[in-house]
């Protein structure tokens, strides 16, 4: 078990009346890559602001190594952040940038030459010492913003949606080279983004917030194949979530049919919500499924066809590598083990922890 090493405990913090975090409490491991995922306004930046110094929380601590450090500014805090708009001092070479904070700290001339080549070399840009910000793409500029922290040795990196101004093959690039920072240097990564894709592929642990809560804690395959509820379900990738009631153990009735599932304990005749991924629809010939639908639209996607399915009053969304054309009559199958079983929620912001060891 790796070593905690951050905890916030309690932290609320309200703007002009507004509460953005409400009681928060989270601790992150050392050397983990964490993400904290969720739409505009659900309080993740502001966590990590209030991590990085950069805030003050209204009440609650933050506790780094066993010290409170609640009250302590940005630079006494073992700790770098890294923003979407890289902060590059555009006057300023590219050695000089990575320089900046080692000479603040007044480390030797030989010292600070050493580290600006290490990290050069990490972010694979050996040679770049003498260019200017303005004349790197967008890529290389936050490659040097990662850089420039990384020469102040932090035991945490702190990454505001890093990414979120490149284009899509950029930022799959930067995604790996992430990883491999990360599992190079030890360091733990807290990392804030909206984009689902970006938090399943980077992390070890993913934090769903919503409204100032946190909705979700636990790996990527925990959030994605078993969301705790529907927010989760439909925030992380693309869900069917149906009302429906629990019979019993194992069984569970769907749009008015009888599907065989594997989870217990949810009493009996007990309504509930279900989750079922499109990839795990299986599309099958009229009269052969649980139920009987047809297919109203079909969209080549690369990978798999994109169909719509209308099938007992709803639009079953489906994803198979087998195309059956619009207009087609099908029947619909789930494996038992692809079904996900919710409570529903008592109010629309309830708040559900489930922490994945």
């Amino acid at each position: 078990m790796k070593k905690e090493l951050i905890n916030l405990q309690n932290i609320s913090k309200s703007y002009d009346g507004q509460l953005v975090l409400d009681d928060l409490n989270l601790y992150i491991r050392e050397n983990e890559f964490l993400t904290l995922l969720g739409p505009s306004g659900c309080g993740k930046t502001t966590t990590l602001r209030i991590l990085g110094g950069f805030e003050a929380p209204d009440s609650g601590k933050v506790i780094f190594d066993g010290t409170d450090i609640t009250s302590l500014p940005p630079n006494k805090r073992h700790l770098n952040t890294v923003f979407q708009k890289y902060a590059l001092f555009t006057h300023m070479t590219i050695a000089e940038n990575i320089a900046f904070g080692l000479k603040i700290k007044k480390k030797s001339n030989a010292y600070i030459q050493d580290k600006i080549k290490y990290a050069l070399k990490l972010v694979n840009l050996d040679g770049y010492e003498n260019r200017m910000p303005d004349s790197l793409s967008g890529g290389q500029q936050q490659r040097i913003a990662i850089a420039r922290a990384i020469v102040n040795e932090p035991k945490v990196l702190l990454l505001d949606e890093p990414l979120g101004a490149l284009d899509l093959k950029l930022r799959q690039d930067m995604q790996y080279e992430l990883i491999r920072l990360k599992n190079e240097l030890g360091i733990t990564f807290i990392y804030v983004t909206h984009d689902q894709e970006e938090a399943l592929t980077m992390s070890d642990t993913i934090v769903v917030m919503n409204q100032g809560y946190i909705q979700q804690i636990g790996s990527p395959e925990k959030i994605y194949n078993e969301p705790e509820n529907a927010f989760v379900a439909d925030f992380i990738g693309e869900s069917n979530i149906i009302s429906s009631i629990m019979v019993r153990d194992e069984l569970v009735e769907i749009l008015g049919a009888r599907f065989a599932c594997v989870d217990k304990g949810f009493g009996e005749n007990t309504p509930v919500d279900v989750v079922i991924r499109p990839e795990d629809v299986e599309l099958v010939s009229s009269g052969e499924g649980v139920i009987d639908g047809v297919v109203s639209h079909v969209i080549f996607k690369g990978v798999h066809y994109e169909m719509e399915v209308m099938a007992n009053g709803f639009e079953w969304l489906v994803h198979s590598t087998k195309m059956f054309p619009a207009g087609t009559k099908v029947g619909i199958k789930v494996d038992p083990y692809n079904i996900q079983i919710m409570n529903k929620p008592a109010s629309e912001d309830e708040e559900a922890v489930t922490i994945d060891e």
